[in-house]
């Protein structure tokens, strides 16, 4: 970063800062009360300002979908599918209607993040051209390694997936969210942070390549099929932006709004490989954004077209990365592609669940069946009797469904000990893994056999502490478990047997991420 990049980017953030000062509307009896009260129980997650953390950021702008008085029931009671605790047994009513009253004002001004601010944090900590292709330790298989996220001291592992032995061990921005993303050729990953800023590293060199601030809450980061972009998304400032993968430089910046104006945070970005595009669901407004990066985008791509011949003296040349935008029945807020990436499942947290035909562009099916709320980012599927189901947990409910996808009937419901998160299969095992995420039974793992959709084992690996999120090697002989504490672990079971085979201590594990799966 030049001199003149370090000077805009501190004096950017000092009017960042002083835009997002605290400000208590008339409603709140009690200012200063209020302001302590949320800096001891709030600021830790949510950020001082109320920009987002670990948790979301607190403005009325990002809170459009949650009433007050839902937001009451929330901080009372706390919220499923999340880290927010219940707050019932340590503040009053009158304390929380005054927290509520306080997260609804809006700001003296609304922080902004635009392509200028971007620009200005863009660091190169090492010149990709200067790195050496071969890398700098020995292991039999490099699609075989592993990124352990530990978010008890903000470090990530690299694991040998054949040795089962950690490689090296470095640190990382603030609660890294939304997983790593691989190059297509494992060599580098892709870390994005809560607060915005996106990491390139080289697994080879074991070095930090670039960095970039894409927003100040970002939800997850997708990197194209080919190699070439990085796409991030954000729930503050309602953006989507695309950046250039080999350093990082930021390509293009998306304002996320429909066509009335209103703006929306979004719920996630991935890549669809065989269709050459980014894929976004928004959570604030009713749309499914398909966005090209081809060199040359289908013709007419996201555009009006009434007629398509070359002699109709109408342009159907789209300009460079197009946004296809698509009507849904409902907000996104989670969603699962089919393996041809043609029908996406998607629903909202009111447990509403939808069909999109990516290839028609529109919902195929508005009313799908599936109570509980499904987490379907953690959705797998595999044949049972001659047909494709798809698998997914339910945050709500303690059950496992299981949905038929050329009908999209709900096969059957596999009662678990409690509400679930995350579920995995690999293609060379008999079963599926899903833990029990939350609840008394946070330690129990559910272990089943996909030929009968019957439980078979439940593991408790750690007796009182979470047990959860599921990864194999990539041949499946291993399944990898994490311990979810701060003197946790990555325990790892043979895939066959069910046997614990080894356990290696780390710091809150969060998530492990083999290069090839």
């Amino acid at each position: 970063m030049n001199y003149l990049n370090r000077f805009l980017l501190v004096a950017s953030n000092a009017l960042f800062i002083f835009a997002a000062s605290p400000a208590i509307g008339s409603k709140t009896e009690n200012p200063t009360q209020t302001l302590e009260l949320y800096k001891t129980h709030c600021a830790e997650c949510h950020n001082e300002y109320r920009l987002g953390g670990m948790g979301p950021a607190l403005l009325p702008e990002n809170l459009k979908r949650l009433r007050k008085t839902a937001a009451v029931d929330v901080i009372k009671n706390g919220r499923a599918a999340t880290q927010m605790p219940a707050f019932k047994e340590k503040l009053s009513d009158d304390q929380i209607q005054s927290l509520v009253e306080y997260v609804y004002t809006p700001l003296k001004e609304t922080p902004l993040w635009d392509m200028d601010k971007i620009r200005a944090s863009h660091i190169i900590h090492n010149k990709q051209a200067d790195l050496s292709d071969k890398p700098v330790f020995e292991v039999d298989d490099l699609l075989n390694l592993f990124l352990v996220v530990e978010l008890g001291d903000h470090h990530v592992t690299l694991l040998d997936g054949d040795k089962l032995e950690p490689v090296h061990r470095f640190k990382s921005r603030f609660a890294l969210h939304g997983g790593p993303k691989y190059s297509p050729d494992g060599r580098f990953v892709y870390f994005a942070s809560r607060d915005g800023w996106i990491s390139k590293y080289d697994i080879y060199n074991l070095k930090l390549v670039a960095e970039i601030r894409a927003g100040i809450n970002t939800r997850n980061q997708a990197v194209s099929a080919d190699g070439r972009y990085v796409m991030v998304a954000n729930y503050l400032p309602h953006t989507l932006v695309l950046l250039d993968a080999k350093d990082l430089s930021p390509i293009k910046l998306y304002d996320v709004k429909d066509d009335k104006g209103k703006t929306s945070r979004v719920s996630a970005v991935y890549t669809a490989p065989p269709r050459n595009s980014f894929i976004a669901a928004l959570k604030d407004i009713p749309e499914l954004w398909e966005i090209n990066y081809e060199d040359e985008p289908p013709p007419g791509f996201g555009m009006w077209i009434h007629d398509y011949r070359e002699d109709s003296g109408e342009d159907s040349t789209p300009e460079p990365f197009p946004v296809r935008k698509i009507n849904v029945a409902d907000y996104l807020d989670d969603f699962f592609f089919d393996q041809e990436y043609i029908s996406l499942i998607g629903t909202s947290r009111d447990g509403k669940g939808q069909v999109v035909d990516m290839d028609l562009g529109r919902v195929v099916v508005p009313d799908l069946k599936v109570p509980g709320m499904p987490h379907l980012a953690s959705g797998i599927t595999w044949e049972y009797k001659g047909r494709t189901v798809m698998a997914t947990p339910n945050i709500k409910k303690g059950n496992v469904s299981v949905i038929d996808m050329e009908t999209w009937k709900t096969i059957r419901n596999i009662e678990t000990l409690g509400p679930g998160f995350f579920m995995r299969s690999h293609k060379n095992s008999a079963y599926a893994w899903v833990d029990v995420f939350f609840g008394p039974n946070k330690d129990a793992v559910h272990v089943i056999d996909k030929s009968t959709l019957e439980i078979v084992k439940t593991l408790r690996p750690a007796p009182g502490k979470t047990a959860a999120h599921v990864e194999f090697t990539r041949d499946g002989k291993y399944a990898l478990l994490s311990i979810w504490d701060p003197d946790g672990a990555v325990v790892v079971y043979d895939g066959n047997t069910l046997e614990e085979i080894k356990r290696l201590p780390m710091n809150k594990p969060s998530g492990k991420y083999n290069v090839y799966n």
